[in-house]
């Protein structure tokens, strides 16, 4: 698997036995000097290379395959839509312990049934054992295996119970792939909760299409129970013996969605994300693909997991740009995960509170099928908006004095706050009083963001870091002014205020571990931590039901980018973050601080709502020929010198000009935002078309093209197919 554009032909041995070459095995092959692990990807009787050329296959690693025929399928149409190598797109489908060409066997979930002696047995024999009279009625009423991790989930000791049931003869070990035999109950607590109306018809929509390709649109308002209707259609799949992909933006929000799951189902449940080790994504991957676990649940690479027997895929929070990859493979989870469910035949849900404008236009030419929630669970309601104009007001660390009486009423009253500013650190820049120097970061034309804790200037770019000087660098003067907030300056500003028990922040500096997260969800659930500060990580998914006041600290920033995405993110945010108040039986207020209160957006939004900002930036994006209404692929190229990497562009732009045909422009060459990052210089050209077919046409030439180009070698180049932003 090496980054080339082509695949390599190989011969066996004249005495290998050949029926053992299933495309999706391993092979040990050489290459070059040393030799690499491949994936075989088809079986032929000639090459157009001379036969006495090619180099033999030193070892069958696999004796089935780890990627089906559907898999192969499927990675190879996401390397032509992407224009990236095929070798690193199967990559990307295997965990790197089985990339490293380990042998990996799967440490199974060992999995309980009922015996006949348990399945007739009174429970009442067990009455002077409450926990295993318990468990045995739970059992009964489950009416099919349970796996040991659900077991964890009803009792911390639930394996030692089982234990002593096994031993009176009322339960045996079973095979897990047992666990998705077909059953007509549903899920454990799915008694417990009544659906609503509308929640009742998108769970039958959905359901009446099992068994066909369908893309639903469940837009659902924050609160509406949208995790209830994907657990409901989860089940009936599971039903039919099938399993479940749901794909999560962040990993911030796997622990507390797989902690709803296993309370829900009792089958065996995986997780994919960054955050584990090779050996646990390794042995998740397996669980899957051996069929063993019957939903997966994972961030956007989880997408290229085998999955044998699919029936459902769900994309939770689909408008969030997380779901692409920004390096290397460019890819959309969510397009990429329509493009799955597709080649399968199956269902497929994007769920959202603020759906994405190209699906929303979707939804307007007969693509998907929406679905809507329009009303909280229970007696919640919409928090009420509104904006404070901090115009000519006096600010304490980015804090107006109106917002911090409403979060003193707040706590005084026993209930929580969530402050919300995207922008981590002290604050993004340190100037010199004297002679207005700033302290820039020496490979990227950036300044570097004080982190006052650590004594530390950083760049969140390149991450450059080096320690807080106590004098200008420029003339000596020791008068150093911070500028700008940050969550960590608004942090300590909150501490002084009420105490540092009463306050967690929550961003990528302080949640760096992998249980630094939970420990926080943990201390705000308990009601402990009153006020709440935190950045995008804060946005969505969690549920805290004592809080009632949410303040956006700064939402200026968002209104003036030079990205006509800008708009389109900032609403969404502000929506989301939004979304957080008032989702119990407590009335929610949302409070935003900004200079600008009398901006289009902000009027629309609060007025109108995101519906009515979603249809008059759809008819922006037509009338300006954007996407939806067209296709964009960014041609990005990075180099020591920016002249260099302005020739290069230059060169490409020459030779696709003559093959623009009407309806497709070439915009550029033109610098990055940000021309410097890492001691390279970065511009890109823009390729637009009216029709997708043409502009993968120009980027079929181009990738066949660039290689001849002289000065390759001398730059870095990429394709970003569908860019979510110009950086």
């Amino acid at each position: 698997m090496v980054p080339l554009y082509r695949l390599f032909d190989y011969k066996v041995a004249e005495d290998f036995e050949v029926d053992g070459l299933i495309p999706g095995i391993r092979l040990r092959v050489p290459f070059g000097s040393s030799s690499k692990i491949g994936v075989l990807l088809e079986v032929g009787s000639d090459s157009d290379w001379a036969l006495d050329k090619l180099k033999v296959v030193q070892e069958v690693l696999d004796t089935k395959p780890l990627l089906s025929a559907d898999d192969l399928d499927f990675l190879a149409w996401v390397s032509r839509y992407y224009h990236y190598p095929m070798g690193e797109v199967v990559g990307y489908a295997l965990p790197v312990l089985l990339r490293q060409g380990r042998q990996v066997k799967l440490k199974q979930d060992q999995s309980f049934r009922l015996t006949d002696l348990g399945t007739d047995v009174n429970s009442m024999v067990l009455a002077r054992a409450p926990r295993q009279q318990g468990l045995l009625r739970f059992m009964k009423q489950e009416g099919r295996p349970i796996a040991e991790s659900a077991l964890r989930t009803w009792h911390e000791d639930g394996k030692k119970f089982m234990t002593e049931l096994m031993a009176k003869g009322y339960v045996e070990l079973c095979d897990s792939s047992a666990m998705l035999a077909k059953r007509p109950e549903v899920g454990l607590n799915a008694d417990h909760v009544a659906l609503t109306t509308e929640q009742q018809q998108a769970v039958d929509r959905v359901n009446e299409s099992l068994d066909a390709y369908r893309a639903f649109l469940l837009d659902g308002i924050t609160g509406s129970g949208k995790t209830e209707v994907y657990m409901r259609v989860i089940d009936a799949v599971i039903s039919q013996g099938k399993q479940v992909l749901v794909l999560l933006p962040e990993i911030s929000l796997t622990p507390q969605i797989e902690s709803r799951f296993r309370q829900r189902f009792s089958i065996a449940i995986a997780v994919s994300h960054s955050s584990l080790t090779d050996s646990q994504r390794c042995q998740s991957w397996l669980s899957v693909q051996h069929g063993h676990a019957g939903v997966l649940l994972g961030t956007r690479s989880a997408l290229f997991n085998s999955i044998p027997r699919l029936g459902l895929i769900i994309v939770d929070e689909e408008h969030d740009v997380s779901f692409k990859q920004q390096e290397r493979l460019r890819f959309s989870a969510r397009d990429m995960a329509l493009l799955k469910a597709k080649k399968r035949n199956i269902p497929i849900i994007l769920g959202s509170a603020t759906p994405s404008l190209e699906s929303l236009s979707n939804v307007l030419n007969g693509r998907y099928q929406k679905l809507t929630l329009t009303q909280r669970i229970g007696t919640a309601v919409l928090p009420t908006v509104r904006l404070l104009d901090i115009r000519n007001q006096r600010l304490v660390d980015g804090l107006s004095e109106p917002l911090m009486d409403a979060v003193r009423k707040t706590v005084a009253r026993g209930e929580q706050v969530i402050l919300f500013l995207n922008r981590r650190g002290f604050s993004p820049a340190l100037m010199c009083h004297g002679c207005g120097w700033v302290a820039r970061c020496p490979r990227c034309d950036v300044n570097l963001v004080l982190h006052e804790k650590l004594g530390l200037l950083r760049c969140h770019h390149c991450d450059y870091q080096h320690r807080k000087s106590q004098r200008c660098e420029a003339c000596r003067c020791a008068e150093l002014v911070s500028l700008g907030i940050g969550t960590e300056r608004v942090e300590r500003a909150l501490v002084e205020a009420f105490g540092q028990d009463q306050v967690i922040r929550i961003d990528r500096d302080s949640v760096r571990h992998r249980n630094d997260l939970e420990i926080a969800l943990a201390g705000i659930h308990s009601g402990q931590a009153k006020v709440i500060l935190g950045t995008q990580m804060l946005s969505k998914g969690h549920h805290f039901e004592n809080v009632t006041l949410v303040g956006i600290i700064d939402i200026d920033s968002g209104l003036f980018s030079v990205d006509y995405h800008a708009p389109e993110r900032l609403a969404q945010l502000i929506v989301q973050v939004s979304g957080r108040a008032g989702r119990s039986h407590k009335k929610g207020l949302v409070l935003l601080q900004t200079r600008q209160p009398d901006h289009l957006l902000l009027r629309t939004l609060i007025e109108k709502g995101f519906a009515a900002f979603a249809k008059e930036s759809l008819l922006e994006r037509k009338a300006a020929r954007l996407p939806p209404f067209s296709f964009q692929a960014l041609f990005r190229v990075s180099a020591v010198s920016e002249s260099l990497a302005m020739v290069f562009l230059q060169q490409v732009q020459s030779f696709l000009g003559p093959h623009v045909t009407e309806g497709a422009c070439v915009l550029g060459p033109v610098p990055a935002p940000i021309v410097r990052r890492a001691e390279r210089f970065h511009y890109q050209l823009l390729l637009q078309a009216n029709q997708r077919k043409q502009l993968h046409q120009m980027l079929d030439l181009l990738v066949k093209e660039v290689g001849a180009i002289k000065m390759v070698r001398k730059v870095r180049w990429s394709i970003d197919v569908d860019p979510v932003d110009l950086y």
